[in-house]
């Protein structure tokens, strides 16, 4: 275990959320995966609130050993990928769209590890000029991949195993876990529809979403998958997401080395 004084430090930009019953906005991150990132990378991660023009991103992501892009209740907007226009009802939050889709391009340049989870996975296709299904359940011939809802349901239901991904051979993904086939949680209604420029598919669901990918172009650790890695990552059934997670680690402490 390294010292807390050493520990690689890794940035969680946040999402915006109104407090029940008031008119105040809180920025926020998950407590999983802050928990999750601090015990399986063997990192210190603090929270990046969403400031949008306010930032100097080539800066921020220079002060950092790593950056963690979790998932979150609203989608990327479609006006950042070129998509029709969301219902009025859909939960957005653009300050955050305004942030992450920066802070991405900004870590490729500076050689910042990343890490992608849900969302991020999203932001970071967005961000390389990929867009997204609105909704996949609403694709011919695919399934859906949103997380059960109802009375009664439970957090083993909403993050219990619910369909296979193949790894892509001689890719990131098989070379940590020496396997073909992994199965996976799956709480997403957006997708990946047209890939982005320099990305590489690491895993694909057996409806033909890509549920993995990696960053071509980065010189460092760059990987994002669809499903939920915070869920019990210590669990035997979950090895990809701990493997990620520590490989992710590593490559922040290499940073965190030579920074």
């Amino acid at each position: 275990m390294t010292s807390s004084s050493s520990l690689p430090l890794i940035g969680v930009p946040t999402s915006i959320m109104q407090m029940p019953g008031s008119q105040f906005y809180a920025f926020v991150s998950g407590k999983r995966y802050i928990a999750s990132v601090n015990e399986f990378s063997n990192c210190m991660a603090v929270q990046i609130p969403y400031l949008a023009d306010d930032y100097d991103y080539a800066d921020l992501v220079r002060r950092f050993d790593g950056i963690m892009l979790t998932g979150g209740r609203a989608n990327v907007e479609p006006h950042n990928y070129g998509g029709p226009p969301f219902p009025e009802d859909e939960a957005i939050d653009p300050d955050r769209d305004a942030t992450v889709l920066r802070i991405v391009p900004a870590c490729i340049e500076a050689g910042v590890p990343i890490l992608g989870i849900c969302r991020g996975l999203q932001e970071i296709n967005v961000a390389l000029g990929g867009s997204l299904h609105y909704r996949v359940n609403e694709v011919p011939g695919k399934n859906d991949h949103r997380m059960p809802r109802g009375d009664g349901v439970t957090d083993e239901d909403i993050y219990a195993l619910r369909h296979p991904v193949k790894l892509t051979e001689g890719g990131l993904f098989q070379e940590l876990t020496g396997k073909q086939e992994v199965m996976v949680n799956t709480l997403h209604g957006q997708g990946i529809d047209r890939l982005g420029e320099g990305l590489a598919v690491e895993a694909v669901s057996d409806d033909d979403i890509i549920e993995g990918i990696r960053i071509e172009s980065h010189p460092n650790f760059a990987a994002a998958v669809q499903w939920h890695t915070e869920f019990h990552p210590g669990r035997d059934e979950h090895l990809l997401s701990r493997k990620l997670y520590e490989a992710f680690g590593e490559a922040a402490l290499e940073r965190s080395k030579n920074r």
